[in-house]
């Protein structure tokens, strides 16, 4: 029955999702931005086998350099900058909409359970994010297609999962946020300084030593991140997406039975 309620209210976002031109927009942005940065990287003049080329060109002894790993750890590196400003958007609206149309009390009322539907609204707003993401898979299919040696196709599957993951660690943060406010633009620039926040913290742990800067980095998305990204798989990197999805889950339900019990 859970289950049940989660998908219809994961149903009904993604029709509205698709019924609203921001979606078309986001995602319009999101690929022009992702393919010219794919260009770039990959053959453009500062490109990774242009220079290749050019060190043989000039005699230069290059290694055993894995150009296609190279390539997908500087890609995905760009599509993880890119969602630091496409999360905001994403999830402005995830429950500031609801109180801005006044059905936020209707949700916060109805029978089925705030868990479930915190839950169903961000596996909607995910699985866009994912849709979103495809088409990079699809210029990066083609190109691995010419790569020799072949890569191996777990390195590219574990760094998308790893943008997916991040992705949906930043919008459950961006959920409870959203669901603190009515208004979709306060929510967008409260989400975007908390994405910033976590940003930096890999940035400033880095600055520091010993124990504080291992403390930070066990808390940092972006860390395990880039650790997945490179293709090191980590139980605890795992762990703590999971603990940032459901940190903002367990938040958002407890917002909105704050205003249920502010209702009574």
């Amino acid at each position: 029955m859970i289950i049940a309620n989660i998908i219809a209210i994961a149903q009904r976002e993604l029709q509205g999702y698709f019924a609203s031109p921001l979606a078309y927009i986001v995602a319009a942005v999101f690929w022009f931005i992702s393919g010219l940065f794919f260009t770039e990287i990959l053959i453009g003049e500062q490109g990774i086998i242009q220079q290749i080329a050019l060190s043989e060109k000039m005699g230069q002894e290059i290694g055993s350099i894995d150009v296609a790993a190279e390539f997908l750890t500087s890609f995905l590196a760009i599509l993880g900058s890119l969602s630091l400003f496409i999360v905001p958007i994403l999830s402005m609206g995830l429950y500031a909409e609801e109180r801005k149309r006044g059905t936020l009390e209707l949700l916060a009322t109805s029978p089925i359970t705030n868990w479930a539907v915190a839950s169903g609204k961000l596996l909607a707003v995910v699985l866009l994010f994912s849709l979103m993401v495809v088409p990079a898979l699809i210029y990066e299919a083609i190109a691995f297609s010419a790569a020799d040696p072949p890569i191996a196709f777990a390195l590219p599957l574990l760094a998308h999962l790893s943008l997916i993951l991040l992705a949906a660690s930043l919008l459950s943060l961006g959920m409870f946020i959203s669901s603190l406010t009515d208004s979709t633009i306060l929510a967008a620039v409260l989400t975007f300084g908390l994405v910033l926040l976590l940003w930096i913290l890999e940035l400033v742990a880095n600055s520091l030593g010993g124990w504080l800067r291992d403390s930070l980095l066990h808390i940092s998305l972006i860390n395990s991140y880039n650790n997945l990204v490179q293709g090191i798989a980590s139980t605890s990197d795992f762990i703590l997406f999971f603990s940032y999805i459901f940190l903002g889950i367990f938040l958002t339900s407890q917002s909105i039975d704050s205003l249920r019990l502010n209702r009574q």
